[in-house]
């Protein structure tokens, strides 16, 4: 396994720490055999620390997140979050998936104040809380809009204040820029980049970005063409505060590491698309 320099950001202690061990997942397919999706999958992500994990389209990137989330069960292996085994849905979890996981009868602050009114939070404190995430998040004055009166990136603001209210000690984030366009998905990179530098929840991102995963993250995981395994694992020692994504990926330094790092990926992406190229119509 490599490693660039490493120098990542401390850990925060608001954060809860993830170990994956020996990870691996079958299903079965439509004709009765079975299929191996994730092979003896083993990393960790320490507390605050932001972790993101690239590999090719079918490699298990979304499989292992939906396990940390107690979302699907390992057909072998363990997950631990907080030093406990994940035996169903995890607490002080918080998601932020590629389509919008809002209610479209909601309004945006009764959207956002969802999260702490199920936590059991009065609906004045709720409101409140909301209507401050959403400042913070560049919405205010948009508490009383629909989700389908709101663009693209809107919408993602108002998932990310969502996902972030409840202050959770884990943030599961699977490709939650991948449908925006170049100039406000870098925007909202930078945003999220600026909030959880406040609130260092642990962070594990799932991307076929490596731009994105350089950009964000503390550490970079590379998985194999599936069956999905760890190939390597990657420090980024990137300073921090980072400021603008879009700036970043001019910076020398950003750039040796993107190239160091797509070494390792563009064999497992080359491996898939064979794989596929392969497959009978």
């Amino acid at each position: 396994m490599s490693s660039t320099t490493t120098r990542s950001a401390s850990a925060h202690p608001s954060g809860a720490r993830i170990a994956v061990t020996g990870l691996t997942k079958r299903f079965l397919t439509p004709s009765g055999s079975a299929f191996t999706a994730l092979r003896d999958v083993t990393f960790s992500v320490e507390p605050g620390q932001f972790c993101a994990i690239v590999g090719p389209t079918g490699c298990g990137k979304s499989t292992t997140l939906g396990m940390v989330a107690g979302l699907d069960r390992a057909s072998a292996g363990s997950v631990e979050v907080g030093g406990h085994e994940v035996q169903g849905v995890t607490r002080g979890v918080s998601f932020m998936f590629q389509a919008d996981a809002l209610l479209p009868w909601k309004t945006v602050l009764h959207n956002v104040m969802l999260g702490p009114i199920l936590n059991h939070t009065s609906k004045k404190d709720a409101a409140a809380k909301a209507r401050d995430w959403l400042r913070r998040v560049g919405l205010a004055g948009f508490e009383d809009h629909y989700t389908h009166q709101l663009s693209g990136g809107m919408r993602k603001r108002v998932a990310m204040a969502a996902a972030l209210i409840n202050e959770p000690a884990i943030l599961l984030m699977d490709e939650p820029f991948g449908a925006l366009d170049v100039q406000t998905k870098a925007i909202m990179q930078t945003e999220l980049i600026g909030l959880w530098e406040e609130l260092r929840p642990t962070v594990l991102f799932i991307t076929h970005d490596l731009d994105e995963a350089v950009a964000l993250a503390d550490r970079v995981i590379v998985m194999t063409a599936g069956p999905g395994a760890v190939k390597a694992s990657y420090d980024i020692d990137l300073p921090r505060p980072r400021g603008a994504v879009q700036e970043l990926r001019y910076d020398q330094r950003f750039l040796e590491i993107q190239h160091h790092i797509w070494q390792s990926l563009k064999d497992e992406v080359e491996r898939a698309y064979a794989r596929d190229a392969a497959v009978p119509a």
